[in-house]
């Protein structure tokens, strides 16, 4: 049975992270941004009082691209998230499991981001985070790793957010997890990168043995198949056994989506690549995904949701929509995929194959960030996931050196020094995962400064951040 607990405490604190170079988020060029920390407090009967700790980049106009909002108005709802949660998770008093707090907390908190305006993508993001931290505290008292808390369902995760399935499926899935070793990073090619010459993408390609791609498109058919055209030659001669993805991050609509898969398949220069795509995520918009049918056969690739996904319900409404998968994120929520997961399977048994489950996180930093959402996609079972964020900070940025090189001890394989910095390694193409999904705790082995970080408020930074 899942150990029931109560929860003592709840601390967020932010970093600011200046960016080597600026980041194109749609027209928002970002040149620093906020990582939120969580250290967690919980009681375990027998046990004491345990610490666990999480972290997310709070990135601007991704969790809501309201145009009304300003990039700094939308970082500040992500503060308020996160301040709203925490009242949430410790405001009840009483004992639960660590699903158990997460359904209560999410049902007080899509409540709370309603009454405010604040979309639930955002909204769901304090109760992520918080999760995280919960579910590490939870893992380091017992003494196991996520594999082994998923294996024997320490969370206690069970039907009551996810009645398309029982409790007996649940159960069955997480004892048959099989997690993987490594996980190969994707690299995206974001929609201002170049395709050759400095800083480019065959200069990647040279420096490691990179074999997965996420290519960024905008929603301009026309120079979307150019580039892409660009990017399919330069694979097709320099990576013989490579894999893609599409990312139109709600920029498409059926009829140029429609276009574009034509083009696709029909365009003897893109036939390779063509056949090297894995899916293409999110064509539209969030707010109109769920309003019309996916022609997923005349697509002739699976089409997977993630923006779109703000809820548990999300991924069975868009599957009946004709889509054929979901992204796993952990600032989206950790139960949320485990039990992703556990549809795809069922899906897949049922109907022969053809749905997935992809791990898509762009912007995980360096230390708790990296290693959580590298630990749960592996302990999933999944051998790829997208991961750039150590392109556009240096190592730690602006962590003290000691924070950094406790991170290094904890997990050797992950990291590396380079000019004076202890960066992710990179060189292998892959992450090791053996050790971060084996604990004790959730993939953390060391902590923040916390000493260090800001306490969190919603009053933004004045710094000006956006270009």
């Amino acid at each position: 049975m899942a150990p029931r607990f109560t929860i003592a405490r709840i601390d967020a604190f932010e970093r600011m992270m200046p960016f080597a170079h600026p980041f194109r988020f749609g027209a928002v060029a970002v040149e620093a941004a906020a990582q939120a920390f969580v250290r967690a407090v919980i009681d375990l009967p027998g046990v004491g009082r345990v610490k666990g700790a999480s972290a997310e980049m709070m990135m601007p106009k991704w969790f809501d691209k309201d145009p009304a909002k300003s990039p700094a108005r939308t970082i500040d709802d992500l503060r308020a998230s996160l301040l709203a949660a925490a009242g949430h998770f410790t405001g009840r008093g009483e004992a639960d499991t660590a699903f158990g707090h997460h359904a209560a907390a999410l049902a007080r908190q899509t409540q709370w981001a309603d009454g405010e305006g604040i979309a639930r993508l955002a909204g769901n993001f304090g109760v992520a985070l918080i999760d995280k931290a919960v579910l590490d505290a939870l893992l380091s008292s017992l003494g196991i790793g996520l594999a082994e808390g998923l294996r024997t369902n320490a969370p206690g995760l069970d039907a009551r957010l996810t009645p398309d399935l029982d409790a007996a499926e649940i159960a069955d899935f997480l004892a048959g997890l099989t997690p993987s070793g490594e996980v190969a990073l994707r690299h995206t090619v974001g929609l201002a990168d170049a395709i050759e010459g400095p800083g480019s993408l065959a200069e990647e390609i040279a420096a490691a043995p990179l074999r997965y791609f996420k290519i960024k498109i905008g929603g301009d058919v026309t120079g979307d198949l150019a580039r892409l055209r660009a990017i399919a030659a330069l694979l097709d001669a320099r990576v013989p056994d490579y894999a893609a993805s599409l990312d139109a991050n709600e920029q498409y609509d059926p009829p140029r989506l429609a276009l574009l898969a034509a083009t696709l398949q029909d365009d003897p220069a893109l036939a390779r690549f063509f056949s090297r795509l894995i899916h293409i995520e999110q064509p539209y918009d969030r707010r109109t995904t769920f309003e019309m049918p996916l022609d997923a056969a005349a697509i002739g690739v699976p089409v997977i949701i993630d923006e779109a996904e703000d809820s548990y319900d999300a991924f069975p409404r868009a599957v009946a929509r004709g889509y054929r998968g979901v992204s796993s994120k952990s600032c989206k929520g950790l139960y949320k995929a485990v039990l992703n997961a556990a549809r795809v399977a069922r899906l897949n048994r049922r109907h022969g194959g053809g749905y997935l489950l992809t791990g898509e996180d762009l912007t995980c930093q360096p230390g708790l960030g990296v290693q959580q959402d590298t630990a749960l996609v592996a302990a999933l079972g999944l051998t790829h996931v997208e991961r750039n964020g150590h392109h556009y900070v240096a190592g730690f940025g602006p962590a003290p050196e000691h924070e950094a090189q406790a991170f290094a001890r904890a997990f050797p394989e992950l990291y590396r020094v380079e000019a004076g910095k202890v960066r992710l390694d990179t060189r292998t193409a892959t992450l090791p995962a053996a050790r971060l999904v084996a604990g004790p705790g959730f993939a953390g082995g060391a902590a923040p400064d916390w000493a260090a970080l800001t306490p969190l408020t919603t009053t933004f930074a004045s710094q000006e951040i956006f270009a």
